[in-house]
């Protein structure tokens, strides 16, 4: 008969089971034993034998403790489905029946600690919805830029180089896990709260103008980096992952580099477009911008639900069916004084001497008032109640000063914007960085048309024109192509970015002239 040793390596050459033991009848079982193995080798053991396996499951809380031939059966199932290995275990023999007696110490296949990582993972993660967090985006950029210095070094450090790459890496993780759960969020769903939605929204509106200020930022460092020498760059940290000492050979540096070298592909399509591919950012941006088009319609139709006016003919039509199953003429004369209030002027005053006047003439509620008997008044009412108090006329407010000033600040603005639409009055296309200086009204319609125009582009590479927002101006934008800066100061601070030819057409009523800027 083979041993123990032998039937697990003999099963490690078929496909492995390794997740088999999760859907059997001792599942729990498994499962305690092979967190006994996890956590022994977070303790940087790698081996156990059945007593200590034994020991674990004793104090772990399993509902029905196994005895120690259930646990050496269960060792010796994980290790038929390739979870576990067994090796002989010499450590305690003293004599040679000790040597021949069948011994074993087991520990963990990859696979198996593969498996029991990838439950453990789903265990926490299953059920649990992702919060959304910080896109990291500015990081990624200050990254870059600091990658961008270090490749431009006549000797590379490549410690410094692996230091942020790794950093890169991890905030790129996170950012696509970020911006996966943002968009499954976005997703309209009947069971979506207005509340929910008000925040999505937010969240929403913050993330892409994050995206926007800084997607062309990365891009442009991207490209920097990769001008500057990547491969010389991804050689380095080649050589720096082959262990000094180790004949590893050019396989180890090359799987190295292939590493490298995919984590760098993954994280330029994410940021750099193509002729045709738009990047993983613009494809967010154009996603998130439908997704919160409908959020925000869940949004009004939350609040015209709650605005909703009272319908009056269903109300009507409610309160005759009330009349129609009214028991009596009396029930039904009560139900009217309740839904509408109206009472015979001549019952305004109850007393004991009008009620029993009532009951003496029983006057019908259809007797005219010719007929019916005089209104007997107290003298207090006669005395105190002849006049109704009615207070003074509010003053009128006269509103005229508000009216002139609220006139004199529309006339302000109204000469600020066409003073800053004349101060791009140039006869031609001109670069950002001629502009140099903007004052405050100037730089805001500078801002919104630079706004809309880097909002509408697909590719960075390419141009674009679009019309502002109340269709009196059309303006183009061209990337320059020789990699210069723009430096504006305004009264805010310095606006800086890549340099553009902007030109800016006044669009008359008539469309029959314009002025170039």
């Amino acid at each position: 008969m083979n041993s123990a040793a032998d039937r697990a390596a003999s099963l490690s050459r078929a496909p492995t089971k390794v997740f088999v033991y999760v859907t059997t009848d001792k599942a729990p079982l498994y499962r305690a034993i092979m967190r006994a193995f996890i956590e022994s080798k977070e303790r940087f053991i790698s081996q156990l034998r059945p007593p200590e396996v034994f020991d674990f499951i004793r104090t772990s809380g399993l509902a029905d403790p196994p005895d120690e031939t259930e646990i050496e059966s269960a060792l010796f199932q994980l290790c038929e489905w390739g979870n576990l290995q067994a090796d002989a275990d010499t450590t305690a023999v003293s004599a040679v029946e000790d040597f021949y007696s069948q011994r074993h110490a087991y520990q963990m296949t990859s696979q198996g600690e593969a498996a029991e990582r990838a439950l453990a993972g789903f265990s926490a993660t299953s059920g649990r919805e992702s919060a959304l967090c910080c896109s990291g985006l500015a990081d990624i950029r200050l990254l870059l830029q600091e990658l961008k210095q270090l490749s431009g070094l006549a000797e590379l450090d490549a410690d410094k180089i692996h230091r942020n790459l790794l950093v890169l890496r991890a905030l790129f993780e996170d950012l696509s896990k970020t911006a996966q759960n943002f968009i499954a969020r976005l997703e309209p769903r009947i069971d979506l709260q207005p509340s929910e939605a008000r925040r999505l929204v937010d969240y929403g509106q913050q993330f892409i103008e994050e995206l926007v200020l800084e997607a062309d930022n990365i891009a442009g460092v991207i490209h920097d980096i990769e001008a500057a020498g990547l491969e010389r760059l991804l050689q380095a940290l080649a050589k720096r992952g082959i262990p000094q000492g180790m004949n590893a050979g050019e396989a180890a540096g090359a799987d190295v580099y292939s590493q490298w070298r995919l984590d760098w592909d993954r994280f330029r399509i994410w940021f750099v477009s193509q002729p045709g591919f738009p990047s993983h950012s613009d494809r967010l941006r154009e996603r998130a911008r439908e997704s919160v088009s409908a959020l925000l319609s869940i949004i009004a139709r939350a609040n015209d639900q709650r605005n909703f006016r009272i319908d009056r003919a269903n109300d009507f039509r409610v309160l005759a069916r009330w009349f129609a199953q009214a028991g009596s003429d009396v029930e039904a004369h009560l139900l009217w004084r309740a839904a509408f209030g109206l009472c015979p002027a001549r019952h305004l005053l109850i007393n004991d001497a009008t009620l029993d006047d009532r009951d003496a003439h029983d006057v019908p509620p259809n007797t005219s008032w010719l007929d019916a008997p005089p209104l007997r008044l107290s003298v207090w009412l006669r005395d105190y109640c002849r006049n109704s108090g009615t207070g003074g006329l509010s003053r009128i407010i006269d509103r005229s000063a508000e009216k002139e000033k609220l006139a004199a600040a529309t006339q302000e603005e109204a000469q600020r914007l066409l003073h800053a639409q004349h101060r791009f009055d140039t006869g031609d296309r001109i670069r950002l960085s001629e502009l140099e200086h903007l004052e405050t009204g100037e730089f805001e319609l500078f801002l919104d048309l630079l706004g809309e125009a880097v909002s509408a582009r697909v590719f960075a590479e390419e141009p674009v024109e679009i019309l502002s927002g109340d269709g009196c101006l059309r303006v183009k934008l061209e990337p320059t192509g020789d990699g210069r800066e723009a430096m504006i100061l305004t009264a805010d601070g310095v606006l800086s970015g890549p340099d553009h030819w902007i030109s800016v057409e006044q669009i008359s009523a008539n469309h029959a002239e314009g002025v170039s800027i």
